[in-house]
C-alpha cells in the first residue's frame, strides 16, 4: 500500500484523543463534541473470538489475551456481544441471569480482568443490553408461567387467545415471529399464550409494568457501577408494544418490524431510562433500531430529547437481504447505496448522530456481500469497504475479522449450521414444500448469521489458532491458511495494516468526524466520490466499486490534490482531474 509522508508522520505520532483538544462547550461545525462521536468501535462476538482453555468455545480470558492486538489496531471502544448466563438458544441473546457470566465464557473475575485490561489500554467497553425479552429459563419467566396469580405474571405478555366452538385454540393475533412461525406460544401450565417476537424460548417482557423497568434499570446500574461505559441496546424500539396489539394488515405482514417498532410509550420509557440511569454516568448508548425509518431517527437520538446517543439504521446493511420474507440475496447498485448515505446527510441534523456499518453478528461477511471475495479482488475490495466505513458521517463500527477481510463460509448442508434462524426457516420453508432444500441451502449460505460467527482466524496453525482443542463450536473457514492475522501482520500490503493506518488517519482528521459530506457523483454506477469538509480543510475520497479499471474525471473541474492514502502502491496521481483507478481501488486526498 502507498503511505505518503503525511500519513507516515501521523503513524509515528502518538495517538491523541481529539476530544481532549476541544473544550466540551465549544461546538465543532455545529456539533457538540463527544468521545463516542470520535470513537472507532470494534464488535467482539465472545464465542468466536479466542478460546483460552481448549474447549472450542471463545471466552473472556481469550479476549483479554488479544487486547494488545485491538489496541494496535487503533480502535478505542469494544462492543462485547452478550456474555451473560444463557442457555444459548439464540447465541446468548436469551438471557437467564443478567448478573452472571455465561459459564462457558468464564467468571465474573474474568470479566473484571478483561475490563481492567481495556481501561489500562485507554479503551472503553460497551455491553449488550437485551431487555425486550429474556430466556424462558430466566427466574422471572419461571415464576411468571407457574400460575396466573404469581407476582411475576405481569412481567410478560400473556393472553387467552381465541377458542372456536369446537374447542380449537388459536393465538391472540396474527403476529409472526422473526424466526418463522407465530409469535405466540400456548403454555399448558396456565393454558394461555405468551408473546415472543423471536424464538419460543425468548418471551417478551411487559414494559408497561413499572416493576419490569425498575429491574432493568437496576441491572444497568450493576454493570455501569462495575465500570462499563455504555450499552448497545438490542431491538430496543420493540419494547413498547402496539396499542391493543390488533391483527396486522396484509400490508403490515410484508414488513412486520415496522408494525412492531416504536410503540406509543417508547419515548416515555427511553426518557425514564435516561433520567433514572444514563444521565448519571458518562455513557455511550446505541440502539438496534429494527423497524425504525430514517425519518423516525431524530425521535430517538435528537440531542434535546435525552433518550439515546445513536442508533443502527439498517437501510444500507439490509440493502441485499431484508429482515423478513423468503431467503435470497437481492441485487444492488452503487447509486442505491449512495442514495442511502446521501439521505442520511440530508435528514439528520447537527443535533442527531449517525452510525456507519455494514456488518455485525447478524450479517454475512461484508466483503462477500458488498465486495468481491475472489482471491484476486478480496484484499482491494475489503480495503475499499473499510475506507468507506471509516470516512463517512457517523461513528464507525467494525466487526471482528473485517480488518482481515474474512469471507463467508462455504456452507453445504443443514448440519453445517448452528443458526436457529436457519433451522426454523428450514422447517417452515423446506419441510412444508415451499422451496427445495437445494435452493434454500444455496440462499442461506450467502445470508446466514453463521457466516459472521465462524471462529476468528488468528494464524495458520490447526483451527486457525482460535483454540488448542480439535472441535471448535462452529467450523473454521477452510481459507484460514491464506487469511489470518499472523500472515497479515507481516505483510505491509495486507488489509490489517491498511485498516490500522486508516484508523490512525481518521483519529487525526476531525473532518472525518465532524465534517460536512457531499456526494460528488450520485448516479455513477462504479465510482463513489465524496468530500468531507471542516472549515478550510477538505478531503476527497474516491472509491472504485468495480472489478475492472476505471478512468474517472472528477466533476465540476475539481482536481485531486495531495494523496494521503491509497491501497495501491502505484497510485501517485496528484493535482489531476482525471484519475486512473485500479479494480476496487480507494484513495484519500487532502484538497
Amino acid at each position: 500500500m502507498f503511505w505518503p509522508k503525511i500519513v507516515r508522520t501521523l503513524v509515528a505520532t502518538a495517538l491523541l484523543s481529539c476530544a481532549a483538544a476541544i473544550p466540551a462547550q465549544q461546538l465543532v461545525n455545529g456539533y457538540e463534541p463527544k468521545w463516542w462521536k470520535e470513537a472507532v468501535v470494534y464488535q467482539v462476538y465472545p464465542r468466536s473470538f479466542k478460546d483460552s482453555n481448549g474447549d472450542g468455545i471463545g471466552d473472556l480470558a481469550g479476549i483479554t489475551s488479544k487486547l494488545d492486538y485491538l489496541q494496535k489496531l487503533g480502535v478505542n471502544v469494544i462492543w462485547l456481544s452478550p456474555h451473560f448466563d444463557s442457555p444459548n438458544v439464540d447465541g446468548g441473546y436469551d438471557i437467564r441471569d443478567y448478573r452472571k457470566v455465561m459459564a462457558e465464557f468464564g467468571t465474573m473475575s474474568d470479566f473484571d480482568t478483561l475490563l481492567a485490561g481495556i481501561k489500562q489500554r485507554h479503551m472503553r467497553l460497551i455491553i449488550d443490553l437485551v431487555v425486550n425479552h429474556t430466556s424462558d429459563e430466566n427466574k422471572w419467566f419461571v415464576e411468571s408461567r407457574s400460575s396466573k396469580t404469581n407476582p411475576y405474571r405481569d412481567f410478560y405478555i400473556w393472553r387467552p387467545g381465541h377458542t372456536a366452538p369446537d374447542g380449537t385454540r388459536t393465538p391472540p393475533n396474527n403476529y409472526p415471529s422473526y424466526f418463522s412461525g407465530p409469535a405466540w406460544t400456548l403454555d399448558p401450565k396456565t393454558n394461555e399464550y405468551y408473546l415472543h417476537y423471536f424464538t419460543v424460548h425468548q418471551p417478551d417482557l411487559n414494559w408497561e409494568n413499572p416493576k419490569v423497568r425498575e429491574d432493568v434499570y437496576s441491572i444497568m446500574r450493576f454493570w455501569l457501577d462495575r465500570g462499563v461505559d455504555g450499552f448497545r441496546m438490542d431491538v430496543i424500539p420493540l419494547v413498547s408494544k402496539p396499542t391493543g396489539m390488533p391483527d396486522l394488515t396484509a400490508e403490515q405482514l410484508k414488513d412486520p418490524p415496522n408494525a412492531y417498532a416504536n410503540g406509543p410509550h417508547l419515548a416515555e420509557y427511553l426518557r425514564e431510562m435516561n433520567r433514572e440511569v444514563l444521565s448519571k454516568y458518562d455513557t455511550m448508548t446505541v440502539g438496534e433500531a429494527t423497524g425504525t425509518t430514517l425519518a423516525q431517527t431524530d425521535s430517538l437520538v435528537g440531542d434535546g430529547r435525552h433518550e439515546l446517543d445513536m442508533v443502527f439504521n439498517f437501510d444500507a446493511a439490509l440493502l441485499r437481504h431484508p429482515d423478513f420474507g423468503p431467503p435470497g440475496l437481492a441485487p444492488w447498485s452503487l447509486p442505491a447505496l449512495k442514495a442511502i448515505y446521501d439521505s442520511h446527510a440530508v435528514v439528520l441534523t447537527k443535533h442527531d448522530w449517525d452510525t456507519v456499518f455494514l456488518s455485525n453478528h447478524d450479517s454475512p461477511r461484508v466483503v462477500s456481500t458488498f465486495g468481491d471475495d475472489s482471491p484476486a479482488m478480496r484484499v482491494s475490495s475489503a480495503k475499499l469497504l473499510e475506507t468507506m466505513i471509516l470516512t463517512l458521517r457517523g461513528t464507525p463500527f467494525l466487526y471482528e475479522g473485517d480488518e482481515l477481510g474474512m469471507t463467508n463460509y462455504p456452507f453445504k448442508q443443514l448440519a453445517d449450521y448452528s443458526d436457529i434462524a436457519v433451522k426454523n426457516a428450514y422447517k417452515a420453508e423446506v419441510e412444508t414444500g415451499k422451496i427445495s432444500a437445494a435452493s434454500f441451502l444455496a440462499d442461506q449460505a450467502k445470508l446466514t448469521r453463521d457466516n459472521a460467527r465462524t471462529p476468528m482466524q488468528w494464524d495458520s496453525s490447526p483451527e486457525a489458532g482460535f483454540t488448542t482443542g480439535t472441535h471448535p463450536w462452529l467450523a473454521v473457514n477452510p481459507n484460514y491458511r491464506q487469511i489470518n492475522a499472523a500472515q497479515e501482520e507481516s505483510d505491509p500490503a495486507s488489509v490489517l495494516n491498511y485498516v490500522r493506518t486508516l484508523i490512525k488517519l481518521r483519529a487525526h482528521t476531525l473532518a472525518f468526524v465532524y465534517g460536512d459530506y457531499q456526494d460528488l457523483d450520485p448516479q455513477n454506477e462504479k465510482i463513489y466520490a465524496y468530500t468531507r469538509t471542516l472549515g478550510e480543510k477538505k478531503y476527497l475520497v474516491i472509491e472504485n466499486f468495480s472489478s475492472g479499471p476505471v478512468t474517472y474525471t472528477l466533476p465540476n473541474g475539481l482536481k485531486a490534490a495531495t494523496l494521503l492514502l491509497s491501497d495501491i502502491p502505484a497510485s501517485h496521481e496528484e493535482n489531476a482531474s482525471t484519475l486512473n483507478l485500479a479494480p476496487w481501488e480507494s484513495r484519500i486526498y487532502k484538497q
